[in-house]
């Protein structure tokens, strides 16, 4: 009796089971069907069809009005809205008491930075950009403090440039911690110009070398290019501005002090550009790198020979030596610091460059010819040493300066162009020339055409330097014939080719001119001597197809 009763609890829990798995498979089932009726996807162990990449959307293409519209216009306006407000401080300002020049002066910035910051919580880059323009306002109203007479509150320059140098750390910190370099490029280079708009003195320049060394900052530690780019370029135009507005002075004293302390800030410029360059060099991109490089060069050079010609011409020689010294020091400087090898080979080709320009300074004539062949060569053979392209191929260029201003020279005339003859050989033999993106056999064979065909035109002025009137076309077959024999003897075909093209212009001047002109005595020597050269150059050639058969 009492196993029937438990056999019926055991059946009991076997149906109730039952039913449980009956329920959630009617569940599962309901569930799968309204999967299916949505469309969502579920597992499966069927595999993915093949996926088909969307095609690649084009470019959009920018609008060039609403380019002009909202970038150019909104930065040309507050240029004008900043240099209205700064002439408005300049003109107007002083009818006012003290205390009402520098709060009007304050409250105006104030105003125009609340005003910007008002704009950026709806449109950002706008906003920033009045911001930036309020930042600048208020740097001219510290420099107007002193530095603008008819506003001047502030007699002592030691405060006013230690104002400014504060102003100027506000500034970088505020775009810092923002993170704007558009706030840091307007603020900074309306800052610079709006110095212009007062009589520049050395102290207008001390205060551009602030805001400069502010820009600076931004390329080292945010490693921003567009605001330290603008702000050379304003460092730079700042100097011109002074150079012309005090060019001419009376000579004595004054003049000297003049040029020491122009001269004292262009090598400041030079500096603080280089050493924020080379500080890290490799995290910044290479045509920016190289753009500072060239501009820094540029207005060092432009503005220094310019202020030592103007004062005293004779210093101009050893002033582009010491800027081409200072390019060889960067040079090594940017080796040590690992630096790109284009940022090294730019500042030895433009050290080479400085010297070519020094040697008119000091030479002419004949010793200027020389000298650039001196130049030249050694640009050219100093370059194997350090692997540089560039460097040889402004070598070779200057070597091509001397060759030109060699045709203007007379006496000495043979001895130079012996010497550039050999000067191209000896660069063209230096060695391989590496270009980056180019093969390597390309790169040495338009070197090597390139340097053929600047012995080839020296070989020919040599000659027929040396030649009669009469018998010019004589002259560039012999320069033909010597240019094969170098060829053959060197092994390098593009002597040779140019060997061919001198002698089928001799051969085209020969027909159309000297066969008409000529007298018979000259006419049976110059057939006769090509006849020869020809058939001994062809011998030549035979003889190596056979051997190389």
């Amino acid at each position: 009796m009492v196993e029937s009763k438990s056999d019926e609890g055991e059946g009991q829990d076997l149906r109730d089971t039952v039913k449980r798995l009956e329920a959630t498979v009617t569940a599962l089932e309901a569930r799968l069907a309204r999967l299916e009726g949505t469309g969502e996807a579920r597992p499966t162990l069927a595999p993915p069809p093949p996926t088909v990449a969307p095609p690649a959307a084009t470019p959009e293409r920018r609008d060039l009005e609403a380019h002009l519209g909202t970038y150019w216009l909104s930065r040309l306006g507050i240029v004008a809205l900043i240099i209205g407000i700064a002439y408005l401080i300049t003109y107007r300002f002083g009818e006012l008491g003290v205390l009402a020049r520098v709060g009007a002066g304050y409250l105006l910035s104030a105003g125009l930075g609340a005003f910007g910051l008002w704009l950026a919580r709806r449109h950002e880059l706008f906003g920033r950009i009045v911001f930036g323009g309020g930042l600048a306002l208020a740097y001219f109203v510290t420099y107007a403090l002193h530095f603008i007479p008819a506003v001047r509150v502030i007699d002592s320059q030691v405060l006013s440039l230690v104002l400014l140098a504060g102003f100027v750390v506000a500034i970088v910190t505020i775009a810092h911690r923002m993170q704007s370099e558009t706030v840091a490029g307007i603020a900074l280079f309306l800052g610079l110009h709006t110095g212009m708009l007062s009589d520049i003195t050395a102290f207008t320049l001390l205060s551009t070398t602030l805001l400069a060394a502010g820009a600076l900052f931004f390329l080292v530690r945010n490693r921003w290019v567009i605001v330290p780019l603008s702000s050379l370029v304003a460092v730079y135009s700042t100097h011109v501005v002074w150079a012309v507005r005090t060019g001419h002075m009376a000579p004595g004293a004054a003049e000297d002090d003049r040029l020491f302390l122009s001269l004292g800030f262009l090598a400041l410029y030079f500096l603080l550009f280089s050493v924020a360059l080379l500080a890290r060099p490799r995290d910044l991109p290479l045509r920016a790198s190289l753009a500072f490089t060239l501009l820094n060069w540029a207005g060092l050079v432009s503005l220094g020979a310019y202020e030592v010609s103007q004062e005293q011409d004779s210093h101009l020689f050893s002033f582009l030596l010491i800027v081409a010294a200072a390019q060889g020091v960067a040079a090594a400087v940017a080796r040590l610091q690992r630096a790109p090898v284009a940022l090294t080979h730019a500042y030895l080709a433009l050290g080479a460059v400085t010297l070519a320009l020094a040697m008119p300074a000091r030479y002419e004539d004949v010793a200027l010819v020389a000298a650039w062949t001196v130049t030249g060569l050694v640009a050219g053979l100093a370059a194997r040493g350090v692997g540089s392209p560039v460097l040889r191929g402004v070598g070779v260029l200057i070597l091509f300066v001397a060759l030109a201003a060699c045709e203007w020279g007379t006496p000495g005339r043979l001895t130079l162009l012996a010497g550039l003859v050999v000067a191209f050989v000896l660069v063209e033999r230096g060695g391989t020339v590496r270009v980056p993106g180019l093969p390597e056999p390309e790169a040495r064979t338009l070197f090597t055409a390139v340097c053929a065909v600047g012995a080839g035109l020296s070989l020919v002025a040599l000659v027929g330097a040396r030649m009669p009137a009469g018998l010019v076309t004589l002259g560039w077959v012999i320069a033909a014939f010597l240019l094969f024999g170098l060829g053959f003897a060197v092994r390098e075909r593009w002597y040779r080719l140019a060997a061919l093209a001198v002698m089928g212009l001799a051969l085209v001047r020969l027909v159309l001119v000297d066969v008409a002109r000529l007298p018979p005595d000259q006419r049976v020597l110059t057939f006769i001597l090509l006849g020869v050269m020809l058939l001994v150059v062809s011998f030549t050639y035979t003889r190596l197809r056979d051997r190389r058969g």
